[in-house]
């Protein structure tokens, strides 16, 4: 086995990549450093608890613990797609059922066929690689569904006072929204390979692993975040695009009213 030596003066270093970013927004006056500093502050002192969390859950290997843990990120990845949704009226039971189905539907089929063991250090990792693609993509979904209903306003009237239900006069956006979701996962996966090396893949390399054995690794997660991200964004698109019609069936702009409490 490889070991990864990373000491303090390799921590140093790979800090003063952080300045240049913060030299690059202080130069270019893109009022970034204080979000930067903010930014690598939280993920240090993250990383350190979630270190030691798992840890004692890895040495303690505890069913209820593990599933606990998992269930804790899929609640925190849907916190955080809920946030992103630029309505004025959210949901964030939806988006949670949305990330919630997305994710244990592939895990429980990782699991089931033998792909992986629910044992803390395989299931917690790969929930959390699965929560936070979902996440990602159903923010996308979130905010193309309002971009889009608010451009395309009068052809959803129009549709509408045509006799067409909700549900035909939002489908192009529905579409539309649920394929810019889903993009950025087929573009990796279009270039997993020739122009990235993706982190389980990467990890089991440093970890020693047979380059071969690893890629079969990968090609699992790049089958797996395809999985969830199309799942996640298809329940998210469907359920939020109700939120742009009241009870009437009339179309509410949700941009026009941003800002209501």
């Amino acid at each position: 086995m490889n070991q990864l030596a990373v000491n303090n003066l390799s921590l140093f270093f790979s800090f003063a990549l952080v300045m240049i970013a913060v030299f690059i927004s202080q130069k270019e006056k893109l009022e970034l450093s204080k979000d930067i500093f903010f930014s690598v502050i939280r993920a240090v002192l993250q990383l350190a608890i979630v270190g030691y969390v798992l840890k004692y859950l890895f040495q303690v290997n505890n069913v209820v613990l593990t599933a606990s843990m998992s269930f804790f990120i899929v609640l925190n990845a849907a916190w955080n797609a809920h946030k992103r949704n630029p309505h004025f009226i959210k949901n964030y039971w939806e988006t949670l059922l949305a990330i919630t189905v997305s994710t244990y539907i592939t895990m429980g089929i990782l699991i089931v066929s033998g792909a992986i063991k629910f044992i803390p250090s395989q299931v917690i990792p790969i929930s959390g690689m699965i929560a936070s693609n979902s996440m990602v993509a159903i923010g996308l979904c979130y905010r193309n569904l309002a971009s889009k209903f608010h451009d395309q306003r009068q052809q959803v009237l129009e549709k509408l006072a045509l006799g067409a239900t909700i549900k035909q006069a939002s489908q192009p956006i529905l579409r539309e929204s649920i394929k810019v979701a889903m993009q950025p996962t087929i573009d990796s996966a279009k270039t997993v390979g020739l122009v990235s090396l993706p982190g389980m893949m990467s990890g089991l390399i440093f970890a020693g692993v047979d380059p071969v054995h690893a890629i079969k690794y990968q090609i699992m997660v790049t089958f797996m975040l395809l999985s969830t991200t199309s799942l996640g964004s298809i329940i998210a698109g469907y359920l939020g695009y109700k939120k742009y019609f009241n009870q009437q069936l009339q179309f509410v702009d949700a941009i026009k009213k941003e800002t209501h409490v």
